[in-house]
Order: C-alpha cells, then sequence, then structure tokens
C-alpha cells in the first residue's frame, strides 16, 4: 500500500494555468495567479495575490508571502525576447513585495539556491546568483549579473551595482552603496561601501576556528590597511599567511576581481 500524498490546495479565487506544474502539498493562495511554464516544488505555500510567471521553477518547501512577482520579464533594455529562466532552490522565504526577474538572453538564468531570507521589497535583478543561507534585508537591490555568495547579509535599503559580487559570510550594513566586490568574511558600511574589519560574529556563528579568524584579521590588515595595491596585497598575503581554506578561499576571490575591490 502505497504511502498518501499531502494534497495540493488552490484557492478559488486563484488563476491557475493548466499546464503549470504543481507538486504534492503545494498551497496557493486568494487571488493569486501562476502563469504557463512554471514548475513548483512539493509542500511551497503561496500567498495571496503572489503572480508567478515565465520559466520559473520553484523548489520544495518555500514560503511566497503577499504580493510578490516572481519571474517577471527582465527589466534590461537589451532583452529581445526568447527563452530565460529563473530557478529557486528549497527552502526560502520570499516577503511581502518582493521582486525576481530571470535571465536577459536566450538561455540565460538568474538562480537562487537554498534556505535564502529574502525580506520585504527586496529586487534581484536578471542574471544573478544567490547563493544559500544569505538574507536580503528589507528593500535590499540587486543590480544585474550580482554575484552573493553563501551567508552573506545585505542590510536594508542597499543597493548593489552590476556585476558586483559579494563573498561568503560578507556583511553589508543597511544603506549602503556598493560598487566594487566586497570580499568574503569581512564587514562594509557607507555609500560608497567601505571596510571596516572582520564580520567576527558572523564567523563565530559559523564555527570559524579562533585561530582562523585571526589569521583573517591578519589578511585584512594587509589588503586595507596597508596602502598597497590589491595585486601586491595578494602577493604577500600568499607569502606571510598559510594557506587554510579560508585564505585559499579569500585569494581566489581577490584574483577573480574584475570590478576591483571596496576600499
Amino acid at each position: 500500500m502505497g504511502l498518501e500524498t499531502e494534497k495540493t490546495m488552490i484557492h478559488p479565487t486563484a488563476i491557475v494555468h493548466p499546464d503549470t506544474e504543481l507538486d504534492s502539498g503545494v498551497e496557493v493562495g486568494p487571488y493569486s495567479i501562476i502563469e504557463k511554464n512554471v514548475r513548483i516544488g512539493a509542500g511551497t505555500r503561496v500567498g495571496a495575490r503572489v503572480t508567478i510567471e515565465g520559466h520559473t521553477t520553484v523548489g520544495e518547501y518555500c514560503e511566497i508571502f503577499t504580493g510578490a512577482v516572481i519571474g517577471s520579464m527582465t527589466q534590461d533594455k537589451k532583452y529581445k525576447g526568447g527563452k530565460s529562466f529563473l530557478i529557486i532552490g528549497n527552502n526560502n522565504k520570499i516577503r511581502e513585495y518582493v521582486t525576481i526577474n530571470p535571465g536577459t538572453e536566450e538561455g540565460t538564468e538568474t538562480r537562487i539556491g537554498n534556505d535564502n531570507l529574502i525580506m520585504a521589497y527586496a529586487h534581484i535583478a536578471h542574471d544573478c546568483v544567490v547563493g544559500n543561507q544569505t538574507i536580503l534585508a528589507n528593500n535590499a537591490t540587486l543590480g544585474g549579473h550580482v554575484l552573493i555568495e553563501d551567508r552573506a547579509v545585505i542590510g536594508g535599503l542597499s543597493a548593489v551595482h552590476q556585476f558586483v559580487r559579494i563573498g561568503s559570510l560578507a556583511i553589508v550594513g543597511g544603506c549602503s552603496k556598493v560598487v566594487q566586490d566586497i570580499p568574503p568574511y569581512f564587514m562594509v558600511d557607507g555609500h560608497p561601501a567601505k571596510a571596516y574589519g572582520l564580520n567576527t560574529v558572523g564567523l563565530e556563528r559559523a564555527d570559524f576556528p579562533a585561530e582562523e579568524r585571526a589569521l583573517l584579521k591578519k589578511a585584512y590588515k594587509i589588503i586595507f590597511r596597508s596602502g598597497l595595491s590589491l595585486k601586491t596585497a595578494i602577493r604577500r598575503t600568499e607569502e606571510e599567511l598559510p594557506k587554510t581554506p579560508a585564505i585559499l578561499a579569500l585569494l581566489e576571490f581577490l584574483k577573480k576581481s574584475e570590478r576591483g575591490i571596496c576600499k
């Protein structure tokens, strides 16, 4: 005898295209609209007046709150039509009136990982990649092609310029203007954002050993307080500090920077 699956529940006022793929246990709230080509994983709850459109896949056990608009056409002026995608992972909380766009060019995508908290009125633009366990606070705004690595935090009312990368466990203070890359593990704030030290609380919560945190503090002083060019600071960090996992991740991030890093 097979196991009984959870029942899908669609409010009578919701409009769901007959070709939409809804897995078991999906709930769709009043006045929500879910269009063709959308796929929603098991146990996901869609609140009231939500719109999900485009070639959008939403994973399992997500919560999408009132008024969110997910998968609407990119706002990039270069968009010429064609099929692009939005892929959202599992266990994400997408709060009220969040907007998330798919990729711009044919076959491109915006991708959101797992276990993220995206607070009210946040915007994730075309071709972004957001990792796992991140937080985008209220009204945080990501321009196109932004990369947010795992467990980063973007403060409320902050704006991130196109093509900027924000490293793992970095934290961006509220109301910041981010125009260059933010290396992993550090705190930044301001207009434009500047580095203010190690994200000590975040690293402790992530169970980083005290020895690793001490090395990252030394790396911070070399990169941001020595007056060296980025190229020279990278070389000095490689020469003076042991190649622990965190130091290697930091160096790899710095070497790939195309926009430069925050001051």
